[in-house]
């Protein structure tokens, strides 16, 4: 499995990536491991992503996204999620069942 992503700042810079485990690249992008736009510009938060079967699919979206314009960008996160929220935000934190205080 692949995944093609936008990590964002609250500012609304973003990044758009290419991943084959994308809980693994959003810790990066949270901890600032990597030098360069996504660290210089805050974007450690997931606003969209894609999921694909074949790397080779997953890089031509990258490709196709990164051609786009940034409203067409913009278009595509806020389709998917208007309020720009972080989809990561509770992964690895504990889950509540149904009926559990």
């Amino acid at each position: 499995m692949y995944f093609t992503y936008i990590v964002a700042s609250r500012s609304h810079n973003f990044y758009i990536g290419i991943t084959s485990d994308v809980e693994g690249r959003v810790l990066q992008h949270k901890s600032g491991v990597f030098e360069g736009y996504s660290k210089k510009y805050h974007c450690n938060r997931l606003v969209w992503f894609e999921r694909h079967n074949d790397v080779s699919v997953a890089i031509a979206r990258e490709k196709q996204l990164k051609g786009w314009s940034r409203a067409k960008k913009i278009w595509l996160i806020e389709r998917e999620n208007p309020a720009w929220v972080d989809l990561s935000e509770a992964w690895g934190k504990p889950i509540k069942l149904y009926g559990e205080g």
